[in-house]
């Protein structure tokens, strides 16, 4: 039985692309309090079935595809300029899939202008209405108001006009970046890209006996399962361990290790990376909102996402690319010793024009990791890291990192790093680190 909360989600999901909701109609017709459909309401933002717009409200919108995403809605569109909407609201839903600056002629203008474009305009009432009738929404700078007639046609042709009070140059700016942090979303790897779906995933049920676990490892290898109950909630984990020394015949809810950490298809695998290395953990239950499971990731899935995002090439560029883009090997394949030569770039810098904190970090921390990759030919995460020494070092300077390994095992390694600059140390830092086992 579905709870309140699903029945909701259920309901706004049911709802046609572009229909307006509030807190209290969902609240009337699916007969709850205006506080759990507010906070159905924000699960349901959260998922992408709905935006909310200002001085507009919230709006059903069609759900992103993967491959889609750095395409943005009109609505979106209004929340990054701060706009507002002043006919044609009924397209808020829609995806532009380009934008066109109208500095010039009208004729000029048009011939860049079509369907599904959004054209940034000033206060060109003829522009604006060619726009539309050729199928694109409008954007007015400056904060002007557009004709009666506008706006008409706007809501006649569902094509949003929207106005915001930021200038031309600002606005394209601002929508350039969101399309950026769009791109930089897509390239991150989520579980629900690499899990092992439901339908393919062996488990095991509370009421089954210890047999049935060693028919499983039998067919299939492995030796841990996730428990589910009768309706797909996860209630346990069994493995190997947990089943030692009991009787074929007993149940295996009295062995199995219950509430286990599971993790959500909008976890970044980076970050199972680390909770599976840090708990020691092989499988983990991938699960819906409402604990139900969606299917399971495996140790080798992780390792074999993280080796394969490092071949990709980037789209979005995110500060920690540009910073490593600057480091340079200088060892000839030297296994012992690398030293990494980096210049300190403008973007490396804080507001006093010496390398910022976070630079230093990202620095030290990458040319640690290469150099004990090359060592291990592993993987690993920082766990800590102390920067006990830090001189300001000039913008264009060009620095010399050293990583030092001082003790490395099977799951833990220790690295001192120093930084010179013209022959002076400038920085040093320890770094403790955990090795992701590759079996």
């Amino acid at each position: 039985m579905a709870t309140k909360h699903e029945q909701i989600l259920q309901y706004i999901e049911s709802l046609p692309i572009g229909e307006k909701i509030s807190v209290r109609q969902i609240a009337k017709v699916m007969n709850v309090s205006e506080g759990t459909a507010y906070r159905a309401i924000k699960d349901a933002e959260n998922k992408g079935y709905v935006s909310t717009i200002e001085r507009v409200g919230t709006i059903r919108i069609e759900q992103k595809k993967k491959e889609n995403i750095e395409k943005l809605t009109y609505a979106e569109v209004v929340n990054i300029v701060d706009g507002q909407v002043l006919g044609g609201r009924a397209g808020l839903h829609k995806t532009l899939n380009k934008f066109v600056i109208g500095a010039m002629k009208l004729e000029a203008m048009m011939r860049y202008t079509g369907a599904g474009n959004l054209l940034i305009v000033g206060n060109r009432t003829k522009a604006q209405q060619s726009a539309l009738e050729a199928g694109a929404a409008v954007l007015i700078t400056g904060g002007f108001d557009t004709d009666e007639y506008n706006k008409k046609l706007a809501d006649e042709l569902e094509l949003p006009i929207i106005s915001t009070s930021y200038d031309t140059f600002t606005v394209a700016t601002m929508i350039n970046r969101a399309i950026y942090d769009q791109l930089i979303k897509k390239e991150i790897v989520l579980v629900e890209d690499i899990l092992t779906p439901v339908e393919k995933t062996v488990s095991l049920k509370p009421d089954d006996k210890i047999e049935t676990w060693y028919e499983y490892n039998k067919k299939t290898g492995h030796g841990r399962f996730p428990v589910i109950d009768s309706n797909l909630k996860v209630v346990g984990i069994v493995t190997s361990k947990d089943i030692m020394g009991h009787e074929k015949h007993a149940l295996i809810e009295k062995v199995m290790t219950k509430n286990p950490i599971t993790v959500s298809g909008k976890t970044s695998v980076a970050s199972v990376a680390q909770m599976m290395v840090w708990e020691g953990i092989e499988m983990l239950p991938v699960v819906n909102s409402s604990g139900q499971i969606e299917g399971i990731i495996s140790r080798q899935d992780v390792l074999k996402a993280l080796q394969s995002i490092q071949r990709q090439p980037h789209t979005g560029e995110k500060i920690d690319d540009i910073i490593t883009r600057q480091i340079v090997n200088l060892s000839d394949d030297a296994k012992e010793t690398n030293v990494f030569r980096c210049e300190v770039t403008p973007q490396m810098t804080n507001q006093y024009g010496t390398i910022s904190y976070g630079a230093f970090t990202t620095l030290i921390t990458e040319a640690a990791n290469y150099h004990l990759r090359q060592q291990k030919k592993g993987e690993l995460v920082v766990e800590n890291m102390t920067i006990y020494f830090l001189k300001p070092v000039q913008m264009e300077s060009i620095i010399e990192i050293h990583p030092r390994i001082l003790d490395v095992g099977r799951k833990f390694g220790k690295i001192d790093v120093e930084v010179y600059q013209k022959g002076v140390v400038v920085g040093k830092a320890m770094l403790m680190v955990q090795l992701i086992d590759r079996h």
